[in-house]
């Protein structure tokens, strides 16, 4: 027996981007259409999180899959700014996208010349590059090992651009991670590594603003970045720097704080706090989550500077705006995983 109905062949939708056809079909995101037909369009997590993938709707319509409202300033918002790896077209559409800042990354070969346990689940990888990588402090690159072909994972540049052409990143160790857990876990001296850069819109603003930093886990690494850019920059505005960690034996890098502290020409305040700490230890600083603290902190006409995972993100930038933060103050650095990626890809799927 033959059916009377047929089944509507996928609806797709024709996307420019800067005047380039792409077809984008059924539940597809306009940066993953762009990606499978080999634009080089700027993207890093996938998730929302970064704005790296920011282009102008100039025609057509799309659906949000989450709130870009908090990613994107009220200007871009007006201007018609949505973020491609989170725009489903609902018609055909029209895009511009500034591909300038793609264009200057570039790839350099180096060599693992330090590996150095900072905690129980974060290293210090140093490396020596071939050549010198500009960069911004607060930016990041992809990293690829010899050992682990076809595998590259983003990390945030931990030091100001040197000029010996070295570069350190702090990797913290992913459960599943292979990239991670083979930093972590293995000896990698003298190992061959691929660094694709730079990326990424943190970096310090122009500004006599008081900065309010606030890091969780590695994500100090950017934020010690910034910090150490601003000393060399004679930048010496009011800094009130936020630090979370479970125990006492995941801080680190304490004395390159101690130090800073010390070269800053105006006030400079740091808070670590521990979520987990054990309650008969010595410890007598802050508990909690390092969120809890920023009620307290003296917020008016401050800028912000957040980096690490996305819930500590989403809970700093509510507590931020709630006193008093421009929202248009506030950059911020989510560290997503492959997990993270997986689950929005999969989201996409059940539209």
């Amino acid at each position: 027996m033959f059916s009377l109905f047929r089944k509507s062949a996928p609806k797709e939708h024709r996307a420019e981007i800067n005047g380039e056809v792409v077809q984008v079909f059924q539940k597809e995101t306009i940066l993953h259409a762009a990606l499978r037909e080999n634009i080089d369009f700027p993207h890093s997590c996938r998730v929302g999180g970064c704005a790296s993938c920011k282009c102008r709707l100039v025609k057509g319509t799309v659906k949000e899959l989450t709130d870009i409202g908090y990613i994107l300033s009220d200007d871009e918002l007006d201007q018609g700014y949505i973020l491609a790896c989170q725009s489903v077209p609902t018609s055909d559409i029209s895009i511009e996208v500034d591909l300038t800042a793609q264009k200057q990354r570039k790839t350099v070969p180096g060599r693992v010349v330090l590996q150095e346990r900072l905690t129980h689940d974060i290293t210090h990888l140093k490396l020596q590059l071939d050549q010198t990588l500009n960069y911004k402090a607060g930016q990041y690159a992809d990293l690829s090992l010899d050992s682990l072909p076809g595998l590259a994972r983003s990390y945030s540049f931990a030091t100001p651009c040197q000029m010996d052409a070295t570069l350190s990143f702090f990797v913290r160790k992913v459960p599943g991670g292979p990239f991670s857990t083979t930093v972590n876990d293995q000896e990698l001296l003298g190992h061959t590594v691929m660094v694709d850069g730079p990326a990424g819109e943190f970096w310090l603003r122009a500004s006599e603003a008081p900065l309010i930093l606030i890091a969780g886990g590695s994500g100090l690494a950017p934020i010690l970045a910034l910090l150490k850019d601003a000393v060399d920059g004679q930048n010496h505005r009011p800094v009130t720097l936020l630090f979370g960690a479970r125990c006492q034996q995941d801080l680190y890098r304490l004395d390159d704080i101690r130090d800073l502290a010390l070269k800053w020409s105006s006030a400079f305040r740091f808070i670590p706090v521990l979520s987990k700490e054990d309650e008969s230890s010595d410890w007598t600083g802050a508990r909690g989550r390092v969120t809890d603290f920023i009620p307290g902190l003296s917020l008016q006409g401050a800028e912000a500077y957040l980096c690490g995972p996305p819930g500590m993100i989403d809970a700093a930038e509510a507590r931020l705006i709630e006193g008093g933060v421009k929202r248009t103050s506030i950059y911020a650095d989510r560290f997503t995983t492959t997990r993270h990626v997986m689950e929005a890809e999969s989201s996409v799927m059940t539209l």
